[in-house]
């Protein structure tokens, strides 16, 4: 289980799961200091995460998050990832292609 930095926390074997559904080997940080509602980038971390976030209208893709995934072994920071929402490249996290980016039972 991963804290995120304003209360809440994922396991993130479910979002290995989210990010193999989509078809992608990635999904961007997408940061927004915004409501979820005025979210602009829904697949993405930062808006996929504030489903477990104790306030959902906070941005929760901190830098932190993201190095707390990356230190599970199972992901690796990515930079000029194409975002499936606005088509710009961003920064974000890629599942590593190794037995370890398997979800853990």
């Amino acid at each position: 289980m991963i804290k995120l930095p304003y209360g809440g926390q994922f396991d993130e074997n479910e979002l290995l799961k989210y990010i193999q559904s989509s078809g992608r080997d990635y999904i961007i940080q997408g940061q927004q200091a915004s409501s979820r509602d005025n979210h602009t980038k829904l697949k993405s971390l930062d808006y996929w995460l504030r489903q477990f976030a104790d306030n959902p209208d906070t941005k929760q893709a901190e830098n932190s998050v993201v190095e707390a995934l990356v230190i599970t072994g199972r992901f690796r920071i990515a930079s000029k990832l194409k975002c499936p929402d606005s088509g710009y490249y961003c920064k974000g996290i890629r599942l590593l292609q190794t037995k370890q980016a398997e979800p853990l039972d």
